[in-house]
């Protein structure tokens, strides 16, 4: 199974790249897995908060193909512990061809993403930036592949 991270614009904070491209080397490790992304909208000001998720939704659905399984970062998802996540992850290993997480833009998801999404997760009940959710779910990732193989890396 490839997975894919979609991203709407780079990554500003230079400390969570560092952090994001360590863990998208260890994930590497254990599946084909890469980060893409769409850029940025510019001159956004005139735009209303729909305008720009129509915009950058447009962005996303030319990066998805029709028999990928899109999983939505979403602060309206499904909760899971890590080791659930794992569980789902692993399910998915057998099932999905390529399976490609999303992460919105700072005002989340336009309609058609949330149509064109075939499931959700929330990584808290809490709100995170979208640049700080980027180091949080690579983090998570790569825990759910060491769970996986029943490595040392997470406790319980």
């Amino acid at each position: 199974m490839k997975t894919v991270l979609l991203l709407v614009g780079k990554t500003q904070n230079k400390i969570f790249r560092s952090g994001i491209d360590d863990y998208v080397s260890r994930i590497g490790h254990y599946m084909p897995f890469n980060v893409t992304t769409v850029p940025e909208l510019k001159n956004t000001k005139s735009l209303s908060e729909d305008q720009q998720k129509q915009k950058e939704s447009e962005l996303i659905l030319k990066e998805i193909q029709p028999s990928d399984t899109v999983v939505l970062l979403d602060e309206h998802g499904k909760e899971l512990r890590s080791v659930d996540f794992a569980g789902w992850l692993r399910q998915k290993q057998h099932t999905v061809r390529r399976l490609v997480f999303v992460i919105g833009g700072p005002y989340g998801f336009s309609p058609d993403i949330y149509a064109r999404a075939d499931d959700s997760v929330s990584l808290s009940r809490m709100t995170f930036s979208h640049q700080m959710v980027r180091l949080i779910f690579t983090e998570q990732l790569y825990r759910a592949c060491t769970i996986i193989k029943g490595e040392p890396y997470h406790h319980e």
